[in-house]
């Protein structure tokens, strides 16, 4: 970074943030030498630009940490799609009931999608009181973030969990993660220090759409 610097004056920071004030850079370049830091641009647009005594390496792998802090802090959602018929068997809808379940229990939002075929496109209502019996029959775990809409020869219908299952999923998946499965996605740290935890990317199933939002 030290060669970057073209300016004749530099308005000079210490390491703990201190003001040294304006000196020449031969002299700031000087004094980084004297410590053993690196002598950083930091405001090169100011007159005269701002130059911080520093630990270039050990400031690089901090603000890799930060960023990966900060996308760890998002929230990942994953909407998930669940397919019924308007006269489906009662085991079959047991049986895709038990998965809508367990993907609100991990998070996920759903989309329920009935599917109207042939005579029963004339009888929607079919399709709308299904999806609010499954809407009955799931409160304590989710919402209805989308209500039923015909769309074409489907009525679709989408599922949000509520906030504190979404808690408790992300609490139960960040507790799942090892450091042996997440040293992959460390930065690389500086020489002689030890890098804190990172975290493992949850392998999401298939034939799913992810959205990102941050918090």
């Amino acid at each position: 970074m030290n060669e970057q610097i073209r300016a004749r004056e530099v308005r000079l920071v210490g390491p703990e943030g201190e003001q040294v004030g304006i000196v020449p850079l031969e002299r700031a370049l000087q004094l980084a030498a004297d410590v053993d830091l690196d002598l950083v641009e930091v405001a090169p647009m100011a007159r005269p630009p701002v130059c911080k005594l520093m630990d270039f390496g050990k400031f690089k792998y901090e603000s890799a940490l930060k960023a990966r802090e900060a996308r760890r802090n998002q929230q990942q959602t994953v909407i998930k799609e669940m397919k019924l018929r308007p006269k489906i068997d009662p085991h079959d809808y047991e049986t895709k009931k038990g998965h809508v379940v367990r993907f609100l229990k991990a998070g996920d939002k759903v989309k329920v999608t009935i599917m109207f075929r042939g005579r029963e496109q004339s009888r929607p209502e079919l399709g709308y009181r299904l999806l609010r019996r499954l809407e009955s029959e799931i409160t304590d775990l989710g919402y209805v973030e989308a209500a039923p809409k015909q769309d074409g020869r489907n009525m679709i219908m989408v599922l949000a969990p509520h906030r504190a299952v979404k808690a408790s999923a992300v609490a139960a998946t960040a507790s799942r993660g090892g450091p042996r499965d997440r040293a992959a996605e460390e930065p690389a740290a500086p020489a002689g220090e030890t890098p804190a935890a990172g975290e493992t990317a949850a392998a999401g199933e298939t034939g799913t759409t992810a959205e990102t939002s941050g918090q």
